[in-house]
């Protein structure tokens, strides 16, 4: 899976019906931060995105795996289908873990410094960077909780529904 090929066929495609990256963006309930990432071919969009894109440019989600259209006589095997997708499904879980580690690891550092604070005694002098990091270190905690959960994909829902992408 070429990451740039695919990214390049999702710039072709919006410049063919005449999108700004804003407008797809405001579309599909992201940033156009993240359209241009993926255009670049920095990132990949979520599956369940994948398939509104796809379906939104009247191509097929193995097409855009693919970076180009195929033609209507070919019919793809469905093995080579199943493989794209669990292949685009482990790199999804790669930048999942790695956005998962960068919570975790903020909400250590966050919890070591104050735990140095008040090691310290110095809770009077730095009361309020004390405070910080131990909300940043439970928010830290919540959102790993929230991560590793189903509830990411409820709360996703509920946002694309208060959007209107959903009805």
């Amino acid at each position: 899976m070429d990451q740039k090929k695919i990214g390049g066929f999702l710039r072709e495609l919006r410049n063919e019906k005449g999108l700004t990256q804003e407008q797809l963006a405001e579309m599909l309930g992201v940033t156009n931060r993240s359209i241009s990432r993926w255009e670049t071919g920095a990132t990949m969009p979520d599956f369940d995105l994948l398939i509104q894109v796809a379906e939104y440019f009247g191509v097929s989600a193995d097409e855009i795996l693919d970076g180009e259209r195929k033609p209507e006589s070919a019919n793809p095997d469905g093995k080579d289908i199943l493989f794209k997708v669990a292949d685009y499904s482990a790199s999804e879980n790669i930048a999942f873990s790695k956005h998962l580690r960068v919570i975790l690891c903020a909400g250590l550092l966050a919890l070591s410094g104050y735990s140095v604070i008040q090691q310290i005694g110095g809770a009077r002098i730095f009361g309020y960077a004390a405070d910080f990091l131990l909300g940043f270190a439970f928010g830290a905690l919540i959102c790993g909780a929230l991560y590793t959960s189903k509830y990411m994909s409820k709360i996703r829902a509920f946002k694309l529904k208060l959007l209107g992408k959903i009805k």
